[in-house]
């Protein structure tokens, strides 16, 4: 029987019948102790009880206990009371682990075939998370596609359309520690028909690592114009992926060989694009040659027989001493919605931007105003108290149904919402329209802003900005703004932006997550922008 093992202690022969009483009512106040089901042989705990002190009772006159008996008492008593404080304390290790590791999003961007998928694997083997035995498995899948170079990177992409083709479509999403710091590696696709896909990963990086392939006319391909490698950087920049570790992939492809002729002519190439794209080279980037397949340059640092002119840092190096801006948890609480789910209630995921969200809390989901309590809140797979601003998290909450929730949507405070907007005024940066398009009023594109992907209209050009002769001008001799009819590739104009349904958005100056957003149509960036203005408080449209 499954409770035989947790029958009463039993009682040392000389107990009175005191202490036998007094040990049955222990046993039965056991926090853990469950009930035998109906027709068990067990004997129930009261009657166990007096059987054990009629037995005492007949042997009351035989000699004192020995000291080890004793000691077998205490152990036993301390074993009893241990079952009921362990999840607390296990609880509250936990909390204190978490407060004392940082917490950083990391997206792998890049064009695809870089080996994004291939180093995201690498890194989650490496740092323990994979073991041997799913590695063999892998390379004997990937073998039998006559693919053996693709098996780390089926540890990233787990549905059979991404094995088979080799593209990853959507965001591969894992976890790893290193010493100081625990990471989720957001593995974004590189191919151009799923840069919605990645842009809804990069929103939620705090820093990114561009992969490019060193393989000869990989790079090439990637870093023309089209590739997915500048849109990607410029993406990156846009969605506030502020450091950049650029890891130069496929150094040990034969047409490479570990080259520093090679290793060079890319850096050479990449620094002015990546300070055009707004990244300060010196404070915010860094390079360095790695090899995904073969982990060199991963974990510990590169072994000198293999590249001896590499004397900088290992990739885990770099991720663990990079810097990133801290965000105010006693800030309003602002957690876009990436998707959601039914778990014996409504689960919704996402990553919190500023504020701190606890069980118990009772928030409002925006657009729709729907009051909800937090039932309970999930980092990665644990379950936690609270949780801080840049955590990844799902929160089960009561109160609404998971039909009445949309990505996009914003879980913030009661006392301090979220807007909910249908328009409102934005500063773009025009990066390359379509063929024989004019940017006007009446220029239709889907915005994407945090979580929100939505169809929009510009409705009115307010003002093109000089910014040569903004640098230049005196504030005093302003001249008055200029009204354009129209705009060209390059230019950065202030405009109205009109949607058909409420979104949740901020003023960049007030939550830069929730102000930032990139125009595309037809599968092309055609511009990145901030919000400079939204309209009063609980207006959705300018007046007029």
């Amino acid at each position: 029987m499954e409770h035989d093992g947790e029958m009463a202690p039993p009682i040392p022969s000389h107990a009175t019948p005191a202490d036998a009483d007094a040990a049955a009512d222990d046993w039965a106040t056991r926090d853990d102790f469950e009930e035998s089901p109906a027709g068990s042989q067990s004997h129930p705990p009261a009657a166990a009880a007096a059987a054990a002190a009629e037995e005492a009772q007949e042997a009351a006159p035989l000699a004192p206990p020995s000291e080890d008996i004793k000691e077998i008492e205490s152990t036993l008593q301390s074993l009893e009371l241990q079952p009921s404080d362990v999840p607390h304390d296990s609880l509250q290790t936990e909390a204190e682990e978490r407060n004392r590791k940082r917490h950083l999003n990391v997206v792998f961007i890049g064009h695809v075939d870089a080996g994004k998928s291939t180093a995201g694997g690498q890194i989650l083997f490496l740092s323990g998370q994979v073991d041997d035995r799913t590695i063999q498995k892998y390379e004997k899948e990937a073998k039998d596609k006559s693919r053996e170079s693709w098996y780390m990177a089926y540890i990233m992409d787990t549905n059979e359309e991404e094995r088979a083709k080799g593209k990853t479509v959507e965001v591969g999403r894992a976890h790893f520690e290193t010493e100081t710091t625990r990471f989720t590696i957001l593995d974004a696709p590189g191919h151009k028909s799923y840069v919605p896909n990645m842009i809804s990963g990069a929103s939620q990086a705090d820093i990114g690592v561009l992969v490019i392939s060193a393989r000869k006319g990989e790079f090439e391909t990637g870093y023309e114009r089209g590739g997915q490698t500048r849109e990607h950087v410029l993406l990156a920049k846009t969605l506030g992926v502020s450091k950049l570790i650029v890891v130069i992939n496929k150094m040990d492809d034969p047409t490479v060989g570990w080259s520093k002729e090679r290793y060079d002519e890319i850096e050479g190439k990449m620094t002015p694009f990546l300070k055009s794209s707004g990244y300060n080279v010196k404070k915010d980037v860094q390079f360095l040659p790695i090899s995904g397949l073969l982990g060199a340059n991963m974990k510990t640092r590169m072994d000198k027989s293999t590249c001896g002119w590499w004397n900088g840092p290992c990739l885990f190096e770099i991720m663990d001493c990079i810097e990133v801006p801290l965000r105010d948890p006693k800030g309003p609480v602002r957690m876009p919605i990436m998707d959601k789910y039914k778990d014996m209630g409504t689960v919704v995921m996402g990553k919190i931007e500023s504020g701190t969200i606890s069980e118990g809390d009772n928030l409002v989901v925006m657009p729709n105003k729907a009051n909800v309590k937090v039932i309970s809140v999930y980092c990665d797979e644990d379950k936690v108290r609270s949780a801080a601003p840049g955590e990844n998290v799902r929160v089960k909450l009561s109160g609404i149904e998971e039909e009445d929730i949309a990505a996009g949507f914003v879980l913030s405070n009661v006392g301090n919402p979220v807007g909910a907007v249908s328009e409102f005024n934005a500063q773009l940066q025009i990066l390359e329209l379509l063929d024989n398009a004019i940017f006007t009023a009446g220029y239709k594109a889907v915005l994407h802003i945090h979580s929100v992907v939505e169809e929009c209209e510009i409705v009115d050009l307010i003002e093109e900005i000089d910014l040569k002769r903004k640098k230049e001008s005196d504030p005093k001799k302003k001249k008055p703004k200029r009204k354009p009819l129209f705009v060209k590739n390059g230019a950065v104009v202030v405009c109205r932006v009109q949607v058909s349904n409420l979104i949740c958005i901020e003023n960049f100056s007030d939550s830069p997550q929730l102000g930032r957003f990139t125009l595309r149509t037809e599968g092309k960036t055609i511009a990145v922008g901030k919000v400079v203005a939204v309209p009063p408080a609980g207006s959705a449209i300018f007046k007029a």
